[in-house]
This record gives C-alpha cells, sequence and structure tokens, in this order.
C-alpha cells in the first residue's frame, strides 16, 4: 500500500514539475476547459436569478390572487364565434356564492395617449373596482384613491402609475392636475409606488387607473356590465386552490354550460404562472448549460491535442525512464496525472472567472445571483473527468513506446 502511494505522490511531483516547465503550453491548454466552466458558472446563476427575480415579482402579485378571463369555448363539438363575456354580476356572484373568495375586482383594459401641457404618454389604461389596488397590494405614494361615490357617479379621476407621472410631469407633483384623454379631461387624484416590471415584462408603472363606470361611460363601448376579466383574492392562499375550484363551478353554472362542454372562461391561479415559469427557466437552464458544455468539451479535445504533442516531443525523456526501470504504469500515471492537473487548474480558474461574471451582471441588472454550488461541484467534476478521459489516451500512448 505505502509502494503503491509513493509512486502515486511521485508521479503527482514529476507532473507538477512537467507543467510549470511549460507555463505558456499549460495555459493554452487549460484556456477551453476554464472558458467552459465559467460558461456552465455563469449560464447557471443568470439562469437562477433570473427565476428568482420573476417569482418574487409574481410573490408580489399575491399568492392567495386568481384571475377569471373570458375565452371561446366549444360547445357540441363546434366552437363558438359569437364570443364568451364575463360581467360585473359574475364578480358578484363569486363574491357571494364561495366561501373561499374575499375580494372581487371586475376590470377593462385599454390603452390611449394622455397629453398634459405637450407632453404625452401611451400607457396602459384599467376601469376597476376599489377592490383592485387591494388585490394587487398598491398602494398610492401621493394623493389617494378615488371613492365609493366616484364609482357611483363615473367620476372623471384618475390614478397614475410612477413612469407615467414621470412622463407627463416631470419633477411636478401630479395631484390635482388635470390631463387629456381623448376629448375628455380627468383629474389625477394620485400616484403608485414604483413596481417594476410585471413576471411577463410589461411595466407596471405605465399605467392609469379609473372607477370602470367612468371608462366604460367614456373610454370603452361595452355591453351594459361587461368585463375583460376579474381579479380575485382567496381567503388565504391555502384555500386558493378550493377557491379557483368554487369560481369554475359557480361560472359554469351561471354561463349555463352543460356537462361535457367547454368552458368559456379561464382561471388561474399565482400558483400556475409560478409553475409555468418555473418550468420554462427549467427548460432554457437546461438548454444553456447544454449549450456552455459544448465548450467543455472543445476543451477536452485541446487537452488531448496538447498532450499527444507532450508525448512526441519527451520520447527521450520516456525511454530514458523506462530504461532505469519505469513500468508502463508508471508512465501512464504520470501522464494522466498532467492531464488530469491541467484539466483541475482549467476548471478552478474558470469558476474564479465565472463568480467574477456573475458579480459584474448582478451589479448590472440589479438581480439576486449567486454562485450555485451544485453547479460549481458539476463543472468541477465535468472537468476532472475531462481530464481523466481525454488525456488517457496520450497517456496510453506514452506508456506503449517502445524506448
Amino acid at each position: 500500500m505505502s509502494a503503491t502511494l509513493t509512486r502515486v505522490l511521485s508521479a503527482v511531483v514529476i507532473a507538477l514539475r512537467a507543467v510549470r516547465r511549460n507555463k505558456l503550453r499549460a495555459g493554452l491548454t487549460i484556456l477551453g476547459i476554464t472558458i467552459g466552466v465559467a460558461a456552465v458558472v455563469t449560464v447557471t446563476a443568470l439562469a437562477s436569478g433570473a427565476r428568482a427575480n420573476v417569482n418574487a415579482q409574481i410573490s408580489n402579485l399575491g399568492s392567495n390572487s386568481l384571475i377569471v378571463f373570458a375565452r371561446s369555448a366549444r360547445a357540441s363539438g363546434v366552437r363558438s364565434t359569437a364570443g364568451a363575456k364575463l360581467s360585473e354580476l359574475d364578480g358578484q356572484a363569486l363574491l357571494r356564492e364561495s366561501t373561499s373568495i374575499r375580494l372581487a375586482a371586475p376590470f377593462l383594459r385599454s390603452s390611449a395617449q394622455v397629453i398634459y401641457e405637450g407632453q404625452n404618454s401611451s400607457p396602459t389604461l384599467v376601469g376597476t373596482r376599489l377592490s383592485y389596488f387591494e388585490i394587487r397590494s398598491w398602494k398610492v405614494a401621493q394623493g389617494e384613491p378615488w371613492t365609493a361615490a366616484s364609482e357611483n357617479l363615473a367620476e372623471k379621476v384618475i390614478v397614475i402609475g410612477a413612469q407615467t407621472a414621470r412622463d407627463l410631469f416631470g419633477s411636478l407633483d401630479p395631484v390635482g392636475r388635470t390631463v387629456r384623454l381623448g376629448r375628455q379631461t380627468y383629474r389625477v387624484l394620485g400616484v403608485l409606488e414604483e413596481k417594476g416590471a410585471s413576471p411577463f415584462g410589461q411595466s407596471q408603472d405605465d399605467i392609469v387607473l379609473m372607477p370602470i363606470t367612468t371608462m366604460r361611460s367614456h373610454v370603452v363601448a361595452t355591453r351594459p356590465g361587461e368585463v375583460h376579466a376579474i381579479l380575485l383574492s382567496a381567503t388565504s392562499a391555502e384555500t386558493s386552490e378550493r377557491a379557483r375550484q368554487q369560481a369554475e363551478a359557480i361560472l359554469r353554472q351561471r354561463h349555463r354550460i352543460r356537462e361535457g362542454d367547454e368552458d368559456d372562461f379561464a382561471v388561474r391561479s399565482q400558483a400556475e404562472f409560478q409553475a409555468m415559469q418555473d418550468a420554462i427557466f427549467a427548460a432554457l437552464s437546461a438548454l444553456l448549460v447544454s449549450i456552455a458544455a459544448v465548450s467543455l468539451v472543445v476543451g477536452g479535445i485541446g487537452v488531448m491535442n496538447i498532450m499527444l504533442v507532450s508525448v512526441t516531443e519527451r520520447t527521450r525523456e520516456i525511454g530514458i525512464r523506462m530504461a532505469i526501470g519505469a513500468r508502463e504504469i508508471d508512465i501512464l500515471l504520470q501522464f494522466l496525472l498532467e492531464a488530469l492537473v491541467l484539466a483541475t487548474l482549467g476548471g478552478l480558474v474558470g469558476s474564479a472567472l465565472g463568480y467574477g461574471v456573475i458579480l459584474g451582471f448582478s451589479s448590472a441588472l440589479g438581480w439576486p445571483m449567486k454562485l450555485e454550488p451544485a453547479a460549481l461541484a458539476v463543472a468541477l467534476g465535468v472537468s476532472t473527468a475531462i481530464g481523466i478521459v481525454f488525456g488517457f489516451f496520450p497517456a496510453r500512448r506514452a506508456a506503449r513506446m517502445d524506448p
């Protein structure tokens, strides 16, 4: 056992000396593996950071929130062309009949140009009820939201997003000022806290909110009571799934949908959105890591080529070692360890480079990126395996040389 250990240690020392004697060649050899490991570590951290960022935004929407939207349905094998409809009465029924739904906010969506003294913006317009603010956890940073009386009277009042406020008013206080939307003028009651982009890439700050009655009277022509979607809040995150099931049952009954026919609506929860995003990021991460891993294989081929050149150049050294008693296994072990040392050095340098890139991306993008220990371990393990696999052929060739 001690003789074997001594032989291995001796081979390690010889391998390290050979690497140190040819620093330039060693640097060029490990370059491919360095780039490959850095790419794998960086891509993994980038995907992990993006997923964490999106999941945080989804959590901000509320783990117990759901959305109901209309869709065309197939009845008796024929897809309806009349167009599915939702109404405010549907929202009221959901609140009244469901034991797991706490709030409902029907809303209409549109877009239009908003103008203030020569400045203009084209935000998303949302006409809704006051409960919309609570379900979305949106707070008014300046001013205040409208009142229930404003909804009943269809008053021309609005609450605007932070980006819309900057576009229209710059450094001015928007509260109390009047803007023009189409042919109508509207008074700004408040400005929302800045929220950033939604998980789906849409700005939540370039928005104008108004009472749904106002939007129906002055902006969007709809049938009486018709809405584009209904935002719901379950009584808790634990009852979210039950709320979804109850909402589906209530709406099927209200819309007179027969058994076996498709729903003319869809109910989606934040948990479903999060699961969908996780699946997308998992597939994307696997694809990106696979692409980055190709550079590791290229680096391994580089190790093999350089080691083959080294074997050819060191024929005299190999012959002398064999002449003084070195066995084939000793020569094989020496060259295999040289390849392993080169690959491991490439893995370590690549990990350090990847960590530096991660810090740069994290600072530039503002994402909570971090070095994933599992990805680091896999990258180092793969680089070591590459050293063994791609170093074996040159090592065997050296061991079988005729001195």
